[in-house]
């Protein structure tokens, strides 16, 4: 979900975290600007996170960029011994951060929202609107195209409106809307051919036939915010679902004798779940039985982030919903329920190795390349691989984040010794 601030003399719009968003992710990571000019770097000393296992003591080669196989005589070297090189951050379900938001900010808002999470160590990120009238989607939806043809972000993806009012969450009720291919049509020519992915509720009347139309058009149509039943969620996986969007949340439970969506979802090759790993949307043991079950391949974590991500606790607007912040978690004021999340992929990161446990190769399968491939932007982000975008995150020993490269330029430039 994501939210709209207030204005000042309204509700409280919540405090920014410092310069937390913009400049630091640990005390010794510090923004830089950018460099000017293409340029050879060699990253050595790290263990670094290859899709073939980590690698110590080994070495990365910036050429301008991309990452390249080999390095001229004398190529400058930076020492990133003691840390971890993994490949830059893939967010596909992401609504804002740093207090602005990607369904009702402005172009600058929106670009400071995409500010803070790179900051975070994000360097490709799907723009998530929610539930609205259908004009004032595609009216958005016109607006974040611009900024994917400009490469801010990777695309569009629309949670919402034609998800099921049994399983709404903190969408308005009253603007959802069954999923009439005609209108689904309507968004994708909308996005101007950036629609990445979306949400729908396939049970209801029009989704059978509005997944064949997303796959027809190359979209992904993802399951999500649905009270299907099983046999109703493997209908709509035979017809081309490849998502289920938030796994667990804002669906019906798994059951013994009504497995639900849940199961038909775990079991399918062809699904990748999302996963929201920030200790409010999930139990520990329902993470581990998705990755036990989907295995390292199929998990995508999301953030499902809104407003107050890297921005702080407060008082929101939700459309006509109005949500409270505290102590970072995100809740609607009238009935409680969780309205998206605050959280970060650093954190999504350091929590899945620290507290789940899971092995770092898993963790950046899931943070990175399985969201690439969901996309199919895996030619170019995704893994440390010769031929690909310069996209990176130094971790230190305790996975907090020193470093962000995007596109062979330091977001925050690790500072070592």
């Amino acid at each position: 979900m994501t939210t709209e601030r207030t204005s000042p003399d309204g509700v409280h719009q919540g405090a920014p975290d410092g310069a937390r968003a913009e400049t630091s992710c640990g005390s010794a990571a510090r923004a830089r600007p950018a460099a000017t000019g293409p340029q050879v770097t060699v990253l050595t000393g790290a263990n670094v996170v290859l899709p073939t296992g980590t690698v110590p003591n080994g070495r990365v080669i910036v050429d301008g960029t991309r990452i390249a196989g080999s390095a001229p005589e004398g190529a400058p070297r930076k020492d990133l011994s003691g840390h971890y090189l993994v490949p830059g951050f893939v967010d596909m379900h992401n609504h804002g951060g740093g207090g602005a938001s990607f369904t009702s900010g402005t172009v600058e808002e929106i670009l400071q929202g995409i500010r803070t999470h790179r900051a975070h160590g994000t360097t490709t990120l799907v723009a998530s609107t929610v539930t609205g009238d259908m004009d004032g989607l595609a009216q958005r939806a016109g607006l974040l195209s611009e900024l994917a043809e400009q490469g801010d972000i990777a695309g569009v993806h629309f949670e919402g409106p034609f998800i099921s009012p049994c399983r709404k969450g903190a969408h308005s009720e009253k603007l959802l809307r069954d999923p009439d291919p005609a209108e689904v049509r309507k968004l994708i020519d909308a996005a101007r051919g950036q629609a990445r992915m979306v949400t729908l509720a396939t049970e209801l009347p029009g989704g059978i036939d509005s997944v064949r139309l997303l796959v027809e058009h190359g979209v992904i149509a993802a399951i999500g915010h649905t009270d299907a039943t099983y046999e109703q969620t493997v209908e709509a996986i035979d017809a081309g679902a490849t998502v289920a969007t938030h796994l667990f949340n804002a669906m019906p439970v798994l059951g013994h004798r009504t497995p639900g969506p849940i199961a038909a979802l775990l079991e399918d090759e062809r699904i990748t779940v999302e996963l929201i790993n920030d200790g409010v949307h999930l139990h520990p043991a329902s993470l581990q039985l998705a990755f036990h079950h989907a295995g390292g391949g199929r998990v995508a974590f999301i953030t499902d982030a809104m407003d107050a991500a890297g921005f702080g606790d407060g008082r929101y607007m939700l459309g006509p919903l109005e949500v409270e912040v505290a102590d970072g978690v995100a809740r609607l004021v009238e009935g409680g329920s969780i309205a998206g999340s605050t959280l970060t992929l650093d954190r999504a990161f350091k929590r899945a190795v620290t507290v789940d446990r899971l092995p770092v190769e898993d963790v950046v399968a899931a943070i990175s390349a399985n969201p690439a491939r969901q996309l199919g932007l895996y030619d170019r982000v995704g893994s440390l691989e010769p031929g690909k975008d310069a996209d990176l995150v130094v971790l230190d020993s305790g996975f907090e984040v020193k470093g962000v490269m995007r596109r062979g330029e330091w977001l925050v430039e690790p500072q070592t010794a």
